[in-house]
């Protein structure tokens, strides 16, 4: 397994990503009521293409199988002193895109955390240690940047929850995510 930056082409795949990262629930409300999963996904695929997004191809590692080239998983993380800058293109393209305001969503991440947005391994790779590996190398990027890593989990989403503890991430706070409660987790040097 390699794990390298994103590339624009990478794109349509940070797009699935995000969508499994988010939920079926969250991207329902996204597409409702005149849009449908194929306009999120559209959406979240033109906020990957940009240079200057919170899901951008910039803020994204991927895992590519050594012997096929496919992207088996990926991880979308930035500094969460930046998100209000980030996160203008997805104010504005759900807008075009979508014709919702959003504006009013609660930040998911604060100033003085490295945010890990988006962990996925796409199916057919799952229990290869692709997230893991993607995790580790995102605490290496926060590390870099002084910043402890942190991210969201759904309360029923046990499995993950289990993962991010093993790996050193440990309850913070609650947080709203477009109007779902989660748990925020930083990760804790032993």
């Amino acid at each position: 397994m390699i794990i390298e930056k994103a590339r624009p082409e990478h794109a349509p795949l940070i797009a699935k990503a995000v969508m499994m990262a988010v939920g079926e629930e969250i991207c329902n409300d996204f597409a409702a009521p005149d849009h449908t999963l194929a306009d999120v996904e559209k959406l979240f695929t033109t906020l990957a293409a940009m240079p200057d997004s919170q899901y951008s191809f910039n803020n994204t590692l991927v895992a590519i199988d050594s012997a096929t080239g496919e992207v088996m998983g990926l991880c979308v993380a930035y500094d969460g002193g930046r998100l209000h800058t980030l996160r203008r293109r997805f104010f504005e393209q759900v807008r075009e895109q979508l014709g919702r305001d959003m504006e009013g969503m609660a930040d998911e991440t604060d100033a003085g955390e490295f945010y890990l947005d988006t962990v996925a391994t796409f199916p057919g790779h799952r229990g290869k240690g692709i997230a893991t590996a993607l995790i580790n190398a995102t605490i290496a990027r926060a590390d870099e940047a002084n910043l402890p890593a942190a991210l969201l989990v759904e309360k029923n989403n046990t499995r993950a929850a289990s993962l991010y503890h093993t790996l050193g991430f440990r309850y913070r706070d609650d947080r709203p995510f477009a109007g779902v409660v989660m748990s925020h987790l930083v990760h804790t040097r032993p």
